[in-house]
């Protein structure tokens, strides 16, 4: 909470200009006495009166309060309010700027304070975007169209992008596109730090196999699943605040997971790194393949080994094998036919 200003006090002294009534209604609605809000149908129970009517109480309470000649501190405490929000590119989502200026304690009585503001404009949450404030009458539609963008621009990329790929080199532009990753439903940042669609693995892990997957890309390079399971726990996100990675679980998952390749023993790499499928046996039928003539030993060793974290003897026992394999007179190597 700003140590500036007391909050709770300035709304004290604002509502001690209203009948006893219209205070009370305010005071409920926001939770401004105690940390509960109240709905408008409990009021009206308790008043014995229609919602409509505490409707109505309410926003002759506000209208009244506004028509008041200014009261300095009050008038202070909103010049603060433009000025966060012109730093933050003019808008913000509700939640955090309610948690950045009240702290703990005070949210609903700056909540009450925004509303009160004839200078800040609330925007409802929708299938698309959170709530948020602004000082700007055109940014929502300034939003909507940001958004719509970004997504698009996610969709055609099939991949998330770092944050200097979709920012802006002006420094106000792209505080205001920093506010609009907040505000889109769609849209967040990921474990790793880039940008991208909350229904991709990437951005929103939802369980073992998408962890795995996220400290790969991390690392970039093939892992055994206990140090996996390890790093795990040092991700940041919602599923990894949750749900600790155990190591046999992780084993358990990515052998069932074809966007994973088993390397060696307990050892994962990202199937697009470029590696195969398939035993040591079938690695080497497939080097012989594609090499479409006889290969020397060595040469197979080598590329076998880029694709599996095995000893040499072990790709020279499987290459012995006269079942599929054909050694020639020059000690170069094929498939049997």
């Amino acid at each position: 909470m700003s140590e500036k200003y007391n909050y709770k006090n300035i709304c004290v002294g604002v509502l001690s200009q209203l009948p006893q009534k219209q205070k009370n209604v305010l005071e409920r609605r926001f939770g401004l006495v105690g940390s509960k809000t109240e709905t408008l149908q409990k009021i009206g129970d308790d008043f014995g009166v229609t919602r409509e009517r505490v409707r109505q109480i309410e926003a002759e309470a506000f209208s009244k309060l506004r028509k008041q000649e200014e009261i300095s501190e009050l008038s202070n405490v909103f010049t603060h309010f433009v000025k966060h929000l012109g730093e933050l590119g003019g808008l913000k989502r509700e939640d955090i700027l309610l948690a950045d200026l009240g702290g703990e304690d005070f949210q609903n009585h700056v909540l009450f304070l925004f509303t009160l503001g004839n200078d800040f404009h609330r925007v409802g949450e929708d299938n698309t975007v959170y709530s948020f404030w602004t000082t700007e009458q055109d940014i929502p539609s300034e939003v909507k169209t940001s958004v719509d963008g970004l997504v698009k621009r996610f969709n055609k990329a099939k991949q998330p992008l770092q944050i200097s790929e979709v920012s802006s080199k002006e420094p106000k532009k792209n505080k205001f596109l920093l506010r609009v990753f907040e505000i889109a439903k769609d849209i967040e940042q990921g474990p790793l730090g880039n940008i991208g669609l909350v229904s991709w693995p990437e951005i929103k892990p939802r369980g073992v196999r998408d962890a795995a997957f996220l400290c790969l890309k991390k690392e970039g390079k093939p892992l055994h699943f206990r140090d996996i399971a390890v790093l795990s726990g040092k991700l940041n996100g919602e599923f990894f605040s949750k749900k600790k990675v155990l190591p046999q679980t992780a084993h358990n998952e990515l052998i069932r997971d074809d966007r994973f390749i088993l390397v060696g023993r307990g050892v994962y790499a990202l199937k697009d790194w470029g590696y195969k499928e398939g035993t040591v046996r079938d690695v080497i039928k497939q080097v012989l393949s594609k090499a479409k003539q006889p290969m020397k030993k060595e040469e197979v060793v080598k590329l076998v080994l880029a694709q599996r974290m095995v000893k040499p003897n072990t790709i020279l026992l499987n290459l012995n094998s006269q079942a599929e394999f054909c050694k020639g007179n020059d000690g170069r190597y094929t498939i049997k036919v």
